[in-house]
């Protein structure tokens, strides 16, 4: 692929910064199949873009991204083949965000839920507006939480507090994710462009060299845990994926009103 195969979201490159945008503002930026293949190759095509040095990953209109389309998910219980599919690429999105050399800002501008707290967590600094809400509802939905968020969050806000999380699909608001030290800044919407830009410029004004070789030395921790935890969490929730009470919620969701779930 090339950034101008891209359907789903755009890159864009100013001044040394790689903006990705996520561009389905009318589903809040709902990862479908395109998009999660589009997602698959953009990382690997940004670290070896030579116009870049910083990234920074958003989401087009109110949403960062709201997670999995219930349509892409619908398609995958009526077909398990489709899941089965996807376990390599979910697992690469990670990989390939986890093992950019360049710093990625989350320029979180709304709600980061489900695969969209991955992405999130993937970034190596958050700003989010302060009306935005952090969670991984994958529980919610009646699925294992097996796209990454489950390796990250021990590590940022320890092992109970992430149990909690993860067990519970709590959402947080951006004040409270801030508290947990999930956020790195929380400020208001019209002031979400400042705050980025003036991270941004500080990292393009830094020691490229330097700056990318400590992001690779820090984030050696979090490589080997996803190379080590991704094959057991993606066969889960493949396997949770084909459970009744997933099914239940995608139809709860479709028909906005809460599930009724029987443990199966």
């Amino acid at each position: 692929m090339k950034y101008q195969d891209f359907e789903r979201l755009s890159v864009t490159t100013k001044d040394r910064v790689a903006t990705i945008t996520l561009q389905r503002p009318d589903t809040l930026n709902a990862v479908d199949a395109r998009l999660h293949t589009e997602l698959r190759h953009v990382f690997r095509l940004v670290a070896d873009d030579p116009e870049s040095d910083i990234v920074v990953l958003t989401g087009t209109g109110r949403a960062f991204s709201a997670g999995g389309d219930l349509a892409w998910l619908q398609s995958m219980i009526d077909d398990p083949s489709r899941f089965t599919g996807i376990i390599e690429e979910a697992k690469q999105i990670v990989f390939s965000m986890l093992e950019l050399p360049k710093p990625m800002i989350c320029r979180m501008n709304g709600d980061a839920i489900g695969l969209g707290a991955t992405l999130a967590l993937c970034c190596d600094i958050i700003v989010a507006s302060e009306t935005a809400r952090f969670g991984d509802t994958h529980v919610r939905a009646g699925l294992v939480a097996g796209d990454g968020a489950a390796v990250i969050l021990p590590y940022v806000v320890g092992f109970m507090r992430a149990k909690e999380l993860l067990l519970t699909g709590q959402l947080l608001s951006a004040a409270e994710a801030h508290q947990m030290g999930l956020i790195n800044h929380v400020v208001p919407a019209d002031q979400l462009d400042a705050k980025v830009g003036e991270i941004s410029e500080r990292l393009v004004r830094g020691a490229t060299q330097a700056i990318r070789y400590t992001k690779i030395a820090v984030n050696r921790g979090l490589r080997k845990l996803a190379q080590d935890q991704m094959d057991v969490l993606m066969t889960y929730e493949a396997l949770s994926s084909q459970s009744a009470d997933h099914a239940e919620a995608v139809r709860a969701f479709r028909e906005k009103r809460k599930p009724q779930f029987t443990g199966r």
